[in-house]
């Protein structure tokens, strides 16, 4: 597949200046203006996926009338936040 080009980027020099600053070492500026875009597309993409399947869960809620309780997803996301929380307190101590 031929690459294609996108429209020239104008950006305030201090950006310019900013972006070049933190390049790594063997990275051009194109290359990360490329992986910039590439990152700001799938995280739109996933967030649109996560959208779409949150009102996906609404409908069939309202369909269903089947509906979870607030305080019992809080609960439950807890607990799974305490577990990740355990996991790493020992992997660190490994």
């Amino acid at each position: 597949m031929k690459s294609a080009t996108l429209p020239p980027l104008r950006v305030a020099p201090e950006l310019r200046e900013a972006a070049e600053s933190v390049l790594r070492e063997g990275e051009s500026l194109s290359g990360l203006m490329e992986k910039s875009l590439r990152e700001e597309v799938n995280r739109r993409r996933l967030r649109s996926e996560f959208i779409a399947r949150g009102l996906a869960v609404r409908e069939e809620a309202r369909r269903t009338g089947d509906y979870l309780d607030a305080a019992e997803v809080h609960a439950e996301l807890g607990e799974m936040l305490a577990a990740a929380e355990a996991k790493a307190a020992c992997k660190k101590r490994a």
